[in-house]
């Protein structure tokens, strides 16, 4: 077993929002062993000098789509598989790099990919699948364009597809079970219209109430949980009500619907730097022009939906949502998120927070003896300065994985 010793950096304590200075962190394969200040002495471990430095946990962005290699997501599904599956690989790797040890894809990741990461055979962070997202007929998973005839949806078998059309209480059942049958760690469903879709408006509410209780349900009957794409209160307040666990966006959140997913323990997982990515360059990298003009309604409300957030207690996940060319604009939601809430909760969503929506608290997200060993090593203090960061990973010097540095 394989050990390692980070000496002498200043350990950042997301719980108490803390530097603990000149500290050593000791690794024994995948886990952390000890956090001490006091000296140690393992002649036999690889030693890797952090003095200066802040040693932090691995980020979790808990709302990405690493299939998602085109902007244009009805384009995205229409590409082959393998092709599909080859263009994920430099987003999974850019993603390490930038200090994501983990993430959890909101639509179109499976268990395959999942294992070609946990297994080494591509580099990237660990993924937390939902599989396909379930999505009624015409909403914000059906890509398919307005005509005289509805052609039957085939995207359940396309891999670049984040979603699969189903509808009915019976049918949404067996979509749940056939998911997690295929290795979904969670269920995502779109409980209102979107900006990347066609033809549903962003304000209208998809899949009836049943049908929402149902595939809960079923999750819980799995012991997962499911995660909805919703935007406006009216959205949200159905899902929260029928169980789900965590809203995906949200950026039109009234104080009633805040409330309510406090009273419920529901998370938020917020994805702001999306909207930014999409006003400048959707056009460019071809977002259809029904979804550009979406792009401002939601935009303006998402810096205010995090202050609404707040206000009500509902704790807030790291998300970035990007497709195509503008994921290399992940970390900006750090930047995002410290300017309305400050740089300690910006770190706090993608870390203690995020671990608790992936279901892994106390395992990822943390520095502490017990852990996983996914910790970066950052040149300055991201409690002072998010563009320590914020940028592409220029500043994150080294980042450990389950205990194997995977960047140095």
């Amino acid at each position: 077993m394989t050990t390692i010793v980070i000496q002498g950096g200043n350990v950042l304590d997301l719980e108490r929002g803390e530097l603990l200075e000149h500290h050593h962190v000791v690794i024994e394969g995948e886990r952390i062993v000890e956090v001490t200040d006091r000296p140690v002495d393992m002649p036999n471990a690889r030693v890797i000098d952090a003095k200066g430095k802040t040693v932090m946990p691995g980020f979790i962005d808990c709302h990405v789509h690493v299939l998602a290699s085109n902007a244009n997501l009805g384009a995205n599904a229409a590409q082959p598989n393998i092709l599909a599956a080859i263009r994920s690989l430099p987003i999974l790797a850019a993603m390490l790099s930038r200090g994501f040890t983990s993430v959890r894809d909101a639509g179109g990741a499976d268990w395959a990919l999942m294992q070609a990461v946990e297994t080494g055979l591509v580099p990237g962070p660990r993924i937390f699948p939902s599989g396909k997202a379930l999505s009624q007929t015409g909403g914000h998973g059906d890509f398919r364009p307005r005509n005289d005839l509805l052609e039957p949806c085939s995207c359940c078998f396309r891999a670049g597809a984040i979603a699969r059309v189903v509808d009915g209480v019976d049918a949404v059942r067996l979509a749940v079970r056939e998911e997690i049958q295929k290795g979904a760690t969670q269920i995502k469903i779109m409980a209102s219209g979107g900006v990347a879709s066609p033809t549903d408006p962003i304000n209208n509410t998809q899949y009836s109430e049943d049908e929402i209780r149902a595939i809960v349900a079923e999750a819980e009957a799995a012991n997962t949980y499911v995660m909805a794409h919703a935007y406006t209160g009216r959205a949200i307040a159905r899902a929260v009500r029928c169980g789900v666990r965590t809203i995906e966006h949200g950026n039109l959140v009234d104080e009633a619907a805040a409330s309510l997913m406090r009273e419920h323990g529901a998370f938020v997982v917020p994805t702001l730097v999306t909207y930014d990515a999409l006003a400048k360059h959707g056009a460019q990298y071809g977002l259809p022009p029904e979804s550009v003009a979406k792009v401002a309604s939601v935009q303006r409300a998402g810096r205010e939906s995090l202050e609404i957030y707040a206000r009500a207690g509902v704790p807030m996940g790291f998300g970035s949502d990007l497709l195509g060319e503008m994921h290399e604009f992940q970390s900006g939601e750090f930047r995002i998120r410290a300017d309305v809430l400050g740089n300690l909760e910006a770190l706090r969503s993608a870390t203690t927070i995020a671990a608790d929506i992936v279901g892994m608290k106390g395992k990822l997200g943390t520095i502490a003896a017990g852990a996983t060993a996914d910790v970066l090593i950052v040149d300055g203090n991201p409690l002072k300065d998010i563009e320590a960061v914020s940028g592409n990973g220029e500043r994150i010097e080294v980042v450990l994985q389950a205990g194997k540095v995977v960047k140095s």
